[in-house]
């Protein structure tokens, strides 16, 4: 999961920044015997507040808890629940 933020703070382009960052990261999660995740669009202010945390303050804790939450509904199995909560 902090490859997620190392890339998207390293490669700052607009375009398929976020795209490659995401395909980094499920691959590591894969490669860990972890379920393919996807961030949905809705939770999109979330994952950017987060980044933005990560970025600005050093701090990855809330990145993480929200790839874990998103983790955690792909191990559940529950596919109409793909939004964590805040």
């Amino acid at each position: 999961m902090l490859s997620y933020f190392v890339f998207v703070y390293i490669h700052p382009y607009i375009e398929g920044n976020g795209r490659m960052g995401r395909f980094l990261m499920n691959v590591m999660l894969a490669a860990g015997g972890h379920p393919w995740t996807v961030l949905p669009v809705e939770t999109r202010d979330r994952c950017m507040s987060a980044l933005e945390t990560a970025s600005v303050e050093q701090d990855i804790g809330l990145l993480a808890e929200y790839l874990a939450d998103l983790v955690q509904v792909q191990l559940q199995g529950k596919p109409e629940a793909r939004t964590p909560t805040n």
